[in-house]
C-alpha cells in the first residue's frame, strides 16, 4: 500500500502546478500520467525529476533518442520496478522501438547484473586466486540480438556503475570507445541511467512496485 497517492491536477501546488503544465505540453497528453502524481506530493521533486527526465531520457544529444530509451528501460529492469518499465515501454513502442528491441534490453542488462555480480566479487575479494579461475558463466546475449554493438556497450556500462562494478565499469567504457561512443555521449548515457535510478527509487521508496 503506497504511502502516499497520486496527487490530482487540480489539487497540484507550487513547482508542480508548473511541472504538471509542462509535463503535459512536452508528453503531448491531456492528464498528467500517475507515475508523475505521486511525484508531485514533493512539488520540487516532480519539477526537478520531470527537467532531468526531458533533457536526458526523452531528447536526443550526443546519443540518439532511441539509444536513451534503451537504457532507461535496463535501469528499469535492473531496479525491479514495473510501473517504469510498463510506462517507458508504451513511450518507446510510440516511437518505434519494437517490443522485441526492449526485451532484448531489459535481457541485455540482466545478463549484465550476472557478470557484475562476478567480477565485482574478483575485484572486491581480496584473493587473487579468484582471478585465474574460468568465467564460466555464458553470455552469448550480447551478440545476439538485434541491439547495436554500441546500445549494447552503453546498457552495460550503465548498470555496471549502478552496480559498483569497477573493472566492469572501466572495461565498458574502453569497449564503448572503440564502438565510436564519445566521452559526452557516454556521459549523456550515466545522465540517463541516473535520472531513471531517482525515478525508480522514489516509487519503491513510496510503496510503488
Amino acid at each position: 500500500m503506497p504511502i502516499v497517492q497520486p496527487v490530482e491536477e487540480s489539487a497540484a501546488v507550487d513547482k508542480a502546478v508548473q511541472a504538471f503544465a509542462r509535463i503535459k505540453e512536452v508528453l503531448g497528453v491531456d492528464e498528467v500520467p500517475e507515475i508523475f502524481r505521486y511525484m508531485g506530493n514533493v512539488p520540487s521533486f516532480v519539477h526537478d525529476f520531470f527537467m532531468n527526465f526531458r533533457k536526458f531520457v526523452l531528447s536526443g544529444g550526443k546519443l540518439a533518442e532511441k539509444e536513451k530509451m534503451l537504457v532507461a528501460l535496463a535501469v528499469a529492469g535492473q531496479a525491479g520496478s514495473q510501473p517504469w518499465i510498463s510506462y517507458l515501454s508504451e513511450f518507446a513502442s510510440a516511437r518505434d522501438i519494437t517490443p522485441e528491441e526492449i526485451t532484448e534490453a531489459l535481457a541485455v542488462g540482466a545478463t549484465n547484473s550476472m557478470y557484475n555480480v562476478l567480477f565485482k566479487f574478483r575485484d572486491i575479494s581480496g584473493r587473487d586466486v579468484f582471478e585465474g579461475m574460468p568465467v564460466g558463466l555464458r553470455a552469448h546475449t550480447f551478440q545476439s540480438t538485434s541491439l547495436s554493438d554500441q546500445t549494447v556497450e552503453l546498457i552495460n556500462l550503465a548498470l555496471s556503475d549502478i552496480n559498483a562494478c569497477k573493472p566492469c565499469t572501466a572495461a565498458h567504457v574502453e569497449k564503448a570507445k572503440k564502438e565510436g561512443v564519445s566521452d559526452e555521449a557516454i556521459y549523456e548515457a550515466i545522465q540517463c541511467a541516473a535520472t531513471m535510478i531517482c525515478g525508480t527509487q522514489f516509487l519503491r521508496s513510496i510503496g510503488v512496485n
